[in-house]
């Protein structure tokens, strides 16, 4: 029977201090006897730390020659792992600063035990008073962010300290990203591959106003919320076609079809812009791999069209103008119910979890 000593454990460490060999020693102490290094790229006067660390029996240290981010460092832990630990259930990524607690490693190792097919988050808590206003701020916008465009709720989206099963460690090495967006990706990778995610609460602690943090709040905030503009920009093209579309349709028709142009204009409109939507939300946006997508996506079209087609017609009826604008007030509100929709049914992928306990 595994244990939760078989589990690895993963550290990312850029320009760490002393603080990182105290916690290793802390790591072992408690019987964890596979813990992997990456040095990502690392300033010279850290080599005394990494050298001592190399020192030890349990602790394997992986060097990248220049700093390439935090996802890249979990990648190169991620690689040696499948290479030298395939006997293990799986690991735990924490990081180098000193925040992560050795009972907290312990509550999330044996929250895997007992989920071996989800990925667990140790989960802080932000409403506490000693929580810098950076880092409140920017995980309650975030994780707003996360509900509304995956679909996913975790109170914690950016916690380090995680507990990978090693079935899904194959499909984070795919996974895109090599900073701080990396972890972020994780969390939509698992709504891809239907991976439960559960969490437990750990201590929150900042060491000096987490002045060691090496998250760029601008920066690596832009790369994070980046994974969810794709599916913003996307709905808008389509949503400018369909516009452009009805406003070309409905001058050529408002004479000829003086009492079904707006009904017309928007079936016409609706149909060309819809595909390539389609085509981009499929392939781009939601990656989906299932084979009724289309058949999903345009029955909802259908609805959607039917929907915004009366709700303009009836609106324009009872105001006599301003179709355009109605159109796109209309629509707006569809656009929410829409992605929603299309998030959870059309483009959800149906492989994943059972995947996992497939291959178990």
């Amino acid at each position: 029977m595994k244990s939760i000593h078989d589990i690895a454990i993963i550290i990312p460490a850029y320009n760490p201090d002393e603080k990182l060999t105290t916690l290793v020693n802390e790591i072992i102490s408690a019987q964890f006897s596979r813990v992997i290094i990456v040095n990502d790229g690392s300033k010279k006067e850290c080599s005394r730390i990494f050298k001592e660390l190399e020192g030890m029996k349990e602790c394997v240290v992986l060097h990248h020659s220049v700093n390439q981010g935090k996802g890249r460092a979990l990648k190169t832990a991620f690689t040696y792992f499948n290479e030298n630990y395939n006997d293990s259930m799986g690991l735990i990524t924490i990081d180098s600063d000193g925040q992560h607690t050795l009972e907290d490693m312990k509550k999330v190792a044996a929250k895997l035990m007992e989920s071996p097919t989800s990925l667990v988050l140790g989960s802080r808590n932000f409403s506490e008073e000693n929580i810098p206003f950076r880092s409140r701020f920017g995980n309650n916008l975030t994780k707003v962010v996360v509900k509304f465009a995956s679909g996913i709720k975790v109170s914690d989206t950016q916690t380090g300290l995680r507990a990978i099963p090693a079935l899904f460690v194959d499909d984070l090495l795919e996974v895109k990203g090599d900073r701080y967006e990396y972890e972020m990706n994780m969390l939509l990778e698992c709504k891809k591959k239907n991976i439960k995610i559960e969490e437990v609460k750990i201590k929150t602690i900042y060491i000096e106003e987490n002045k060691s943090s090496h998250f760029n709040p601008i920066k690596d905030s832009i790369k994070i919320y980046s994974v969810f503009l794709k599916f913003i920009a996307s709905s808008f093209a389509s949503f400018g076609i369909d516009i452009v579309l009805f406003m070309i349709f409905s001058l050529m028709l408002k004479e000829v079809l003086p009492d079904s142009f707006i009904i017309v204009s928007t079936v016409l409109s609706r149909v060309l812009s819809s595909f390539i939507n389609f085509m981009i939300n499929r392939n781009v946006v939601f990656k989906s791999s299932s084979s009724n997508t289309m058949v999903k996506y345009y029955s909802l079209s259908i609805v959607q069209m039917g929907i915004s087609a009366l709700g303009v017609h009836y609106i324009y009826s009872a105001v006599s103008s301003g179709e355009v604008v109605i159109k796109v007030i209309v629509d707006s509100l569809l656009f929410l119910v829409s992605f929603v929709i299309q998030r959870e049914w059309v483009f959800k992928n149906e492989v994943g979890r059972r995947e996992l306990l497939n291959n178990e």
